[in-house]
């Protein structure tokens, strides 16, 4: 496991996705837990397995593909990852977030994450997507941060701020394509935790206290990296379980669920995200 990368190693996994055949792509996106079908859209897909990258982690979690696709999704050339890593795989944060890095080098402007989470807030339903209007860092404000160590000034500064690490332009474009499509958009605060394992009742009563909304166990690496580099970032939750918050409760969460919702949820999402994307395509000839 490597604490930290340098940028020899970004330069490397850069260029070698360059030779296959990147062609400047504008946005990057994140597809979570059982979420791969969304790259089905993409035209023109060149793909390339993570495990023949230079350095680039690879996925070992049942619904995360661990490809890289590049091509046109919503009339603009987009890098989809098709599965991420996470830090309860063993990997460090450095190394969790090296695809972002990635993307700073080829040149994107915009990321979009997507993940699976865990309902607190009543009234979240399977099947619902949240819009991230903000996101509590649990992992970071206990000591695991993917900007600890050294900083290297080509990435970004050293104290990075986070006020508005969710772009509200991008988020107002996906309220406006919602809309038109008909589409239920929640939106909410995302609490990020270690995992593996599913969240106490307690810790769930603890998340509801402090304002999530939604939790899981990715994404807020990624968006802090993301904005390190002067990316614009929007983020969705797909709520994929509800968090249980009483020991009364009959279900167990599971990963099963968690991939089942994102298999019905798919289409949705899809149609929402290249309806987005054609949005910011109109956007940025204005």
């Amino acid at each position: 496991m490597a604490e930290y990368i340098t940028r020899q190693m970004v330069v490397e996994a850069a260029e070698y996705i360059r030779k296959r055949g990147c062609s400047c792509p504008h946005v990057g996106l994140i597809l979570g837990s059982g979420l791969n079908a969304v790259a089905e859209r993409v035209l023109d897909a060149k793909i390339i397995p993570y495990r023949e990258i230079p350095h680039f982690p690879n996925s070992t979690v049942p619904g995360h593909a661990g490809r890289l696709l590049l091509g046109c999704f919503g009339g603009l050339e987009t890098l989809v990852m098709q599965g991420r890593v996470h830090y309860y795989e063993g990997y460090s944060l450095a190394e969790v977030t090296l695809p972002v890095r990635v993307m700073q080098l080829l040149g994107l402007d915009t990321l979009i994450v997507t993940n699976a989470a865990g309902g607190i807030r009543p009234g979240l339903r399977v099947g619902d997507l949240m819009a991230i209007t903000d996101h509590i860092n649990f992992v970071g404000m206990a000591g695991h941060h993917p900007l600890r160590g050294p900083n290297d000034e080509h990435f970004g500064p050293r104290f990075l701020d986070m006020t508005r690490a969710y772009d509200p332009g991008l988020l107002e474009l996906l309220r406006a394509e919602a809309k038109e499509q008909g589409v239920p958009l929640q939106e909410g605060v995302y609490a990020m935790l270690a995992g593996p394992s599913f969240e106490t009742p307690a810790e769930v009563r603890f998340l509801r206290a402090i304002g999530a909304d939604a939790v899981g166990m990715s994404t807020v690496p990624e968006v802090i990296v993301a904005r390190h580099g002067g990316l614009r970032v929007l983020g969705i939750s797909l709520i994929s379980n509800v968090a249980h918050d009483s020991l009364a409760a009959g279900e167990k969460a599971s990963h099963e669920e968690v991939l089942e919702a994102g298999r019905r949820a798919e289409p949705i999402l899809a149609g929402l995200l290249e309806g987005f994307l054609r949005r910011l395509s109109r956007a940025r000839m204005e």
